[in-house]
């Protein structure tokens, strides 16, 4: 009990930090080691780069998980993009009559803050209430300093609870998209179980020997029906960005887009084995940096 209370306090007084500060600091605790930001080679600190010196206007339109839904149908189609049933500004305003039997309530400034009701009557309306409360409260921007949230109004939206009838779930399919090219992905499984597991492949689903925060399945997922399809929507979607994580679904052989994000954990979570991290830092090309604050200390590699 102790060590929680003095680890929330910590986190407390890191909050007043600079970004820069902040960044480094949170890097040692996660990497026992400080980041190299200004010529970074690994995949996690360039993802620290970008945060600090990446900062081109308009980018927080494609992390509002509702605001980038008419970019995403402009893009690739409104076939692609799930309904939103309902957007409300406090979780007081949460109209459940409205809404139908099953449905899906998820904020439009933060990640994982997502409840999924599968039966409207037997869910514990409080309950939902006060966790959308809380996550209407988060800083998500002051949770990993990613200057795109600084900008997203925090709304929750209400959406149709979908699921693949083959498999009996609704797997995440996240690819890993550079100067619009995807180079790896990932499936995420089990998420509502509590017993998530991620499954690394390559761009042609190969599987990948790599772990990241949770356990591989004992059997791998299998290829999605339309993965050709995948491919095409997240490089048309990621095109004339550095980097940036498409995560999409297929529900039933239809792919539907779920969110896009410039930086994969926050570029705080370690992989397994370590060589990946220099690996994918050699994928990512740095832009030209678009912050004027720290101007003179920042190189291009």
């Amino acid at each position: 009990m102790a060590s929680q209370k003095r680890f929330r306090s910590l986190n407390r007084v890191l909050q007043y930090l600079s970004d820069e500060n902040y960044i480094r600091l949170h890097y040692f605790r996660r990497f026992g080691k400080m980041p190299d930001l200004e010529k970074p080679e690994t995949y996690n600190e360039k993802l620290q780069w970008l945060k600090l010196n990446y900062r081109p206007p308009g980018r927080a339109t494609w992390v509002d998980k509702y605001a980038v839904k008419e970019k995403v149908a402009r893009i690739v189609g409104q076939e692609h993009v799930i309904p939103t049933l309902a957007v409300f500004a406090s979780a007081a305003d949460i109209d459940f009559q409205m809404l139908p039997s099953s449905f899906v309530l998820k904020c439009t400034h933060d990640s994982g803050g997502v409840i999924a009701v599968r039966e409207k009557n037997e869910a514990d309306v409080k309950a939902i209430r006060r966790r959308m409360a809380a996550a209407l409260r988060q800083d998500f921007y002051r949770v990993a300093r990613e200057p795109e949230y600084m900008d997203v109004e925090p709304r929750i939206i209400a959406e149709p609870f979908l699921e693949d009838s083959r498999q009996g779930q609704l797997r995440d399919y996240k690819f890993f998209c550079f100067d619009g090219e995807v180079k790896a992905m990932f499936v995420a499984s089990d998420r509502l179980s509590g017993d998530t597991k991620f499954d690394y492949f390559d761009r042609d689903f190969n599987s990948l020997d790599i772990r990241q925060a949770y356990p591989r399945s004992q059997t791998a997922p299998p290829k999605p029906l339309a993965f050709d399809q995948m491919l095409m929507i997240s490089e048309k979607l990621s095109a004339g960005h550095p980097h940036i994580r498409v995560d999409l679904y297929e529900i039933d052989g239809r792919v539907y887009f779920g969110e896009l994000t410039f930086y994969h954990f926050a570029g705080f979570v370690p992989f397994c084995p370590p060589e990946t991290d220099k690996e994918w830092g050699t994928w990512l090309d740095l832009p030209n940096a678009v912050n004027p604050a720290r101007k003179g200390r920042v190189g291009r590699r």
